[in-house]
């Protein structure tokens, strides 16, 4: 009987770090024979990560962690006493679970469980899904033994042993919908755009705000499918109850899109939403383009990400200010009057999208783990 193998999934804070590391796993379990291999994931204890986490069937542990770089001496201080806690509590977790390997994809949580990694002797892999690599990531690209990237433009700024460039790993769930399925299952005509708005898991106040101030305009071109995070969820539910009730019918408001978002992104015609590091993957996979909306106070890399998409004619992007004043809401509807450019658009996303990313990023980390039993059809060296 062949050992079982086990791997520590561990990335937190958002969505972005949570969603490639379960999508590296279906792929590997989708392959692997029953009961040869299992997966803990590691969080923090105040994420989000472990509703997905549980969601998706999968062990959950959680170990302190918190930032210490852009923080008052008190705060940083603090934090790196929790930091310390996590160490040992990732020792701990080690010894108890003998993991084979480490996958880290971003978050707070992943620098302890990669100390307590280096430290136990295990082999720790990075996956970074942005295009500029931030401090953690240097950090922990320094224990690693090898790091995954997105794209061939961003391995030259990995300082690693090992830089594998696998593409984004999107959910497995993203590609089992064409657009016909994906709106007979929502309920949603055929004929119609439809728009998708993505306010993020905490909330996009920027986005919400200016398609709360133009509601009516756009419902009456369009459906619009509005995922607006829990923290702007009733003033929006109370603004669709004052809408006209032909209005109110075209209007799809939800505080958070789990399992409805593959077949929300399928049936869209058009994605507007930040540009975090899913968006890369995501709206290539299902070929859908994107008017993105880049967060400005996370440093450059929602930026970054989103003229990746516009400079190769997948997206537009409307400033911060801009959406702010208007521009998001007109943007919207000039694409939507011009089905020859988005459809173009749409052409040029799906072009580049990875549709092995997620067995490619699965392959390097069972390959880290060292000479074990093939586990998976198709990926043996």
């Amino acid at each position: 009987m062949s050992e079982v193998l086990r791997i520590i999934l561990t990335g937190g804070g958002t969505g972005g770090h949570v969603y490639p590391a379960l999508a590296a796993a279906r792929a590997g379990l989708s392959d692997a024979t029953p009961g040869d291999l299992e997966f803990l994931y590691v969080g923090s204890p105040d994420g989000l990560e472990e509703g997905i986490v549980h969601g998706a069937g999968v062990t959950f542990e959680t170990v302190e962690a918190g930032a210490i770089r852009g923080r008052s001496p008190t705060s940083a201080a603090e934090n790196l006493i929790r930091m310390a806690r996590g160490v040992r509590q990732a020792q701990t977790l080690i010894g108890r679970y003998h993991p084979h390997a480490v996958l880290a994809t971003g978050g707070f949580v992943c620098v302890p469980v990669m100390i307590a990694a280096r430290l136990a002797g295990v082999p720790g892999i990075v996956y970074l899904p942005d295009l500029r690599p931030g401090w953690a990531v240097r950090f922990l690209s320094r224990l690693a033994t090898a790091v995954a990237v997105s794209f061939d433009e961003v391995a030259p700024h990995i300082k690693a042993r090992q830089v594998v460039v696998t593409g984004y790993p999107v959910r497995p769930e993203l590609l089992n919908w064409s657009r016909g399925t994906a709106r007979a299952a929502l309920g949603l005509p055929d004929g119609e755009p439809v728009v998708l708005v993505l306010g993020g898991s905490r909330g996009a106040k920027t986005i919400n705000e200016a398609i709360l101030a133009d509601l009516p305009r756009l419902l009456e071109r369009a459906i619009v499918v509005h995922a607006s995070g829990a923290q702007h969820y009733a003033v929006l539910e109370r603004r669709q109850r004052a809408l006209p009730e032909n209005l109110q019918a075209r209007y799809h408001l939800h505080p958070y899109l789990d399992k409805e978002l593959a077949p929300s992104m399928a049936a869209a015609n058009l994605v507007v939403s930040r540009s975090g590091a899913s968006v890369l993957g995501e709206l290539p996979a299902l070929g859908v383009p994107g008017v993105l909306v880049p967060y400005p106070y996370a440093g450059a890399h929602q930026y970054l990400n989103a003229h990746y998409l516009s400079d190769r004619g997948a997206a537009v992007i409307v400033d911060d200010a801009d959406a702010r004043a208007g521009a998001l809401t007109t943007t919207i509807l000039d694409l939507i009057a011009d089905p020859a450019r988005l459809s173009e658009l749409a052409k040029n996303s799906a072009a580049l999208a990875r549709p092995d990313a997620a067995r490619r990023l699965f392959k390097l980390v069972r390959d880290s783990a060292g000479p074990r039993p093939a586990l998976v059809n198709g990926l043996t060296s």
